[in-house]
């Protein structure tokens, strides 16, 4: 319930950053960035490894405009992102933590 209400809150903003302002595609570049992302979950699923559907199909949006020209991604965006896949591991692993602690007193 919490995380259907936040990707109704911030959902836009994160399709339009990945899909509007990083990179400006053209179709025949989004079914490759589709197939691209498609092949690498491929693999990972056959080799087990544990991977982000939403990681990887940014990069292969980031790969597919790089393709067209290394200008044509918007670093800033992608830098942005990848800041805030930084600060994820540990935000979200201190939140559990303490929320863990909360829960662990009251029940």
């Amino acid at each position: 319930m919490v995380m259907a209400l936040g990707t109704s809150i911030g959902g836009y903003r994160i399709i339009k950053a990945v899909g509007m302002d990083m990179v400006k595609m053209q179709k025949y570049q989004g079914f490759s960035a589709d197939f691209a992302a498609a092949i690498c979950l491929l693999v990972a699923t056959i080799f087990g490894l544990p991977v982000s559907t939403t990681h990887t199909k940014t990069t292969a949006i980031m790969g597919v405009g790089a393709a067209k020209r290394i200008k044509s991604v918007n670093w800033g965006v992608v830098n942005e992102m990848v800041s805030a896949w930084l600060l994820t591991f540990p935000g979200c692993g201190i939140i559990g933590y303490l929320m863990a602690l909360i829960f662990m007193r009251i029940f």
